[in-house]
């Protein structure tokens, strides 16, 4: 039982680490309501295509985000529902919680 809980933590743990760096979850925030390619993800987050497209390779392996394919365009967008509902949950606890969350000397940038 300990393992099985172990676990669910590990894999947990794994999957806000998609969320845990600047870029991806600026990735992620992009494409919550609409498709983008990758040009239009750079541009918008003032990055290079190759670091967005490795993030987004990152983030499509994980299943935050998927893809398809449109002649010579590849567009990204929220890989699951719950995905989104998850930012924006996100927003919301920080509304209650900003103060101490930008306090906080245990998270540096």
């Amino acid at each position: 039982m300990l393992s099985q809980q172990s676990d669910k933590l590990e894999l947990k743990a794994k999957l806000f680490r998609g969320f845990g760096d600047v870029t991806r979850l600026s990735i992620l925030e992009s494409v919550s309501d609409e498709e983008k390619t990758v040009t239009e993800i750079s541009e918008e987050l003032k990055q290079s295509q190759s670091n967005i497209s490795n993030h987004l390779s990152c983030l499509s392996e994980c299943g935050l985000v998927k893809s398809r394919k449109d002649g010579k365009n590849r567009f990204y967008s929220i890989g699951n529902k719950r995905v989104a509902k998850l930012l924006k949950q996100g927003d919301d606890v920080l509304e209650d919680i900003a103060d101490g969350i930008y306090s906080c000397v245990n998270y540096k940038k």
